[in-house]
């Protein structure tokens, strides 16, 4: 770009807009050229371009306009680090899971909690759980977060979509009341706070008519052992999604019970490799999870 900057219709030309539209995002939004010689137009600088970029590419993936513009001005320059639709603006990255995904995530940043909830709910409706949680949910979840580590934003948008994407999951038909408690006990790992992928497993479950026990997050170690003595559990599932959480002694103290599970399951990336309890199982997604927790049997080892 020239010294004294780009013309209207030269930024026209680059975006593929009108220059009608140009004129519009300066007029409604402050959205104009910023640079100003004496006795000449006013000139579209480097920083402008950029931010008219983010402002075309979020309304091309459905961001109000208003909205669209509001990150535009927040965010000049960011675009430019890191460029496209993966790029550092506050577009979530959903890769290649289609049209869905796309959708939910303009529905998230627009912060459209009943679009979410529709979304989500139409596709368990449609796909079942686990489809939903790996070709919807996940992708989603995983753009925003990646977001939020590059650029610190989104955290709104982080707690309402878990907030909808929480709703949906527990709106799943749970089976009736049977003469026999839930033979499946879930919790989260000590302090590991990510507890949608539990609530994932519990909604899949139900799903197939299979109950269980979700404790959610934050379980210390004395209170899991406690439930797991109360409630005498056939399978018990501890999820940890960092390292940070993922201790293999917690999984030694259900192991060590007098009456310990038949299958125990670490879920989540957050634990160490190789150095997991002996016979503990390491579902690799959440299918396995389900395959596993369905064969179980119903009694406790002695």
């Amino acid at each position: 770009m020239a010294d004294d900057g780009l013309s209207a219709g030269a930024v026209a030309r680059r975006l593929g807009v009108a220059v009608t539209t140009l004129r519009s995002w300066h007029q409604r939004y402050g959205l104009g050229p910023s640079r100003h010689v004496p006795g000449q137009h006013r000139r579209y600088t480097p920083d402008d371009l950029v931010r008219l970029e983010m402002m075309h590419r979020l309304t091309v993936d459905g961001v109000n306009p208003a909205e669209a513009a509001r990150w535009a001005r927040q965010a000049p320059g960011v675009a430019r680090r890191s460029p496209g639709r993966t790029g550092g603006g506050p577009v979530i990255p959903v890769r290649r899971s289609g049209p869905a995904a796309r959708g939910l995530s303009r529905a998230a940043l627009r912060l459209d909690a009943a679009a979410m909830r529709s979304r989500i709910t139409t596709a368990i409706a449609t796909d079942g759980v686990v489809a939903t949680w790996d070709h919807l949910l996940r992708p989603v979840l995983a753009g925003v977060g990646d977001r939020h580590a590059a650029t610190a934003g989104l955290i709104e948008v982080e707690h309402l979509l878990s907030r909808c994407v929480s709703e949906a999951l527990a709106a799943v038909p749970r089976p009736p009341a049977a003469p026999v408690p839930p033979r499946i006990l879930l919790a989260c790992a000590d302090e590991e706070q990510h507890s949608l992928p539990l609530e994932a497993l519990a909604a899949a479950l139900a799903e197939v008519g299979v109950p269980c026990r979700l404790l959610g997050a934050r379980v210390p170690v004395a209170a899991l052992v406690a439930a797991v003595r109360r409630t005498a559990p056939a399978a018990v599932v501890v999820w940890s999604h960092t390292p940070a959480t993922g201790d293999p002694g917690q999984l030694e103290a259900v192991r060590g019970m007098p009456r310990r599970p038949v299958l125990l399951l670490a879920a989540g990336p957050g634990w160490p490799a190789g150095a997991l309890p002996a016979g503990v199982a390491t579902p690799a997604t959440l299918a396995d999870a389900v395959a596993l927790l369905r064969e179980v049997p119903d009694a406790p080892l002695p």
